[in-house]
């Protein structure tokens, strides 16, 4: 879907009409009507009063262009209610509500995470506890939090 779709579309949701839309972002109703026709898009700014005044990602208004994983844990962020918040209620697209909240990360050390995977993670080859750990850590050093 493309940007002036899913812009409508998250207007139309909201049951608002153009004049309305603008008036929630601060900007004119033409402004709106250009980007629904696709003769403009948001700035990166207005991307970002859009995320935090509707409560969906960047990523999703410009149609998802990458799949996003945390950057901690290598979870796939496929929903934005997956996708951790600051405390000022923006997105944080690097990381799941999981392993980052309210400006906090759940695992302080790689090791805490690596003994909450060997613990909670299913183990269908029936390895030992050291072969998991050596797995785990090799997808988690590849990740930007870890590196």
């Amino acid at each position: 879907m493309e940007v002036k779709e899913i812009l409508k579309k998250l207007r139309e949701k909201n049951n608002l009409t153009q004049e309305e839309m603008a008036q929630r972002v601060n900007i004119t109703r033409q402004a709106i009507s250009r980007w629904e026709t696709g003769e403009t898009q948001p700035d990166t700014q207005m991307l970002k009063v859009l995320s935090k005044e509707f409560d969906v990602s960047i990523n999703t208004l410009l149609g998802s262009p990458r799949q996003l994983f945390c950057q901690c844990c290598g979870m796939p962020l496929s929903e934005d209610s997956m996708i951790s918040k600051e405390t000022d209620g923006n997105f944080n697209e690097d990381y799941c509500k999981w392993c980052y909240a309210d400006g906090n990360f759940a695992y302080k050390t790689k090791e805490s995470l690596l003994d909450y995977l060997v613990s909670h993670m299913p183990n269908p080859e029936n390895q030992t506890e050291a072969e998991r750990r050596t797995v785990f850590d090799s997808h988690l050093s590849q990740l930007k939090h870890w590196r």
